[in-house]
């Protein structure tokens, strides 16, 4: 657990540098736009969380590979590899002119390197007709790109609230740790839990009072690596259900998928074109509009954070069953095709959204009166 701790104590003292020299860098590192119609924040805040992150990481593997030699070439690799997603994401941050393409492109370049360099490497889906697909080195290694580049794409649309992305990374990757430890796996879940430091260390500063922002360096890396982690997790261990690598990641991912549809079939609008119609925004107007009385920064920060748990609710419905049936690939299966019914009846419920009966009442008798 040492590296756990290292990864924490390393991330947070970054953050907090971060986070307290915030003026001095502020021209570059803050999110000075905060109407954009996925801008929730009330104030400029950094935007380059994802320094302590990497920062917390790199102190946990270097105690992984002190502590365990025979690790230390493996979290190294995975380390080099996730640095094409890191430094693009990052460079957007600051300089605010890399295109969501360039930037998916370097985190497909990360996916490629993990292939080569640490075999993560997706060889069995248990889905008829991928199953063929991956049955080849190329298709195996188109595949893995694919699924990675998604994850870590995933992980930075739901980055829009304060501890949302965060906390959700930590439950994922809590899980796989919990199933690396079952299965006896010790070098995925020491990944797991030195990344699982690295983000608390962040967590602390960014929930509740937002102080610092994940950005796109932090929310890609950190999407990469979760998405590393369960792949390593089912690379080396044939009893883990294939299943179970996408079950935990659901929440995200369906929330790209859905979001896709939405745009492209329903609205006729391109893919990469930003919106306010993501599950945790809407959440944030239909339900917090209630919890804050006045448009003070200190209530817009607190009603943002009393976004997050609503969402960390839904990415547990997930991770728990995941948990529980980790080598059951046709409960893990039935599981996944019920989050994407739930998550679907709730998005369109809450599109719906009428005011509270008893509000309506009250308005009308005002208006009477």
């Amino acid at each position: 657990m040492l590296f756990l701790l290292a990864a924490l104590v390393t991330s947070f003292v970054l953050t907090t540098c971060v986070v307290r020299s915030a003026k001095s860098h502020a021209h570059l590192s803050n999110d000075h736009d905060t109407t954009g119609p996925q801008k929730f924040h009330a104030r400029p805040v950094p935007r380059i969380g994802g320094i302590g992150i990497l920062g917390g990481f790199v102190a946990g593997a270097a105690v992984i590979g002190w502590s365990r030699p025979d690790f230390a070439r493996a979290v190294w690799l995975l380390l080099l590899a996730g640095l094409p997603a890191f430094i693009a994401g990052l460079t957007e941050d600051v300089t605010k002119n890399v295109s969501p393409r360039r930037r998916l492109f370097a985190t497909a370049l990360s996916a490629a390197l993990a292939v080569w360099l640490v075999d993560a490497i997706i060889v069995r889906t248990d889905i008829p007709g991928l199953d063929w697909i991956v049955q080849f080195p190329w298709g195996a290694a188109a595949v893995t790109v694919f699924v990675v580049a998604g994850v870590a794409n995933s992980v930075n649309i739901i980055d829009g609230f304060n501890g949302l992305a965060s906390m959700c990374a930590i439950l994922i990757l809590a899980s796989i740790a919990y199933v690396a430890f079952q299965v006896g796996d010790t070098l995925v879940a020491a990944l797991a839990l030195a990344g699982i430091g690295a983000l608390i260390g962040f967590f602390v500063w960014n929930f509740p009072a937002g102080l610092v922002f994940l950005g796109d360096g932090g929310a890609y890396f950190v999407g990469f690596l979760v998405a590393e982690i369960a792949i390593l997790l089912l690379a080396r261990n044939p009893t883990v259900s294939p299943m179970f690598p996408l079950l935990i990641c659901i929440y995200p991912v369906f929330e790209t998928l859905f979001s896709i549809y939405r745009r492209k079939v329903l609205a006729g609008r391109p893919v990469g074109m930003p919106d306010g119609a993501h599950l945790h925004s809407l959440i944030y107007r239909r339900f917090m509009r209630w919890a804050a009385g006045d448009r003070t920064a200190r209530e817009l920060t607190r009603r943002n954070s009393m976004t997050s748990p609503y969402l960390w609710i839904m990415c547990m419905l997930a991770v728990v069953p995941a948990v529980l049936w980790w080598d059951d690939t046709t409960v893990l299966a039935a599981c996944i095709v019920l989050f994407g019914v739930l998550y679907t009846v709730l998005y369109w419920r809450i599109v719906r959204f009428k005011s509270p009966r008893w509000l309506v009442v009250r308005r009308r008798r005002s208006h009477q009166g």
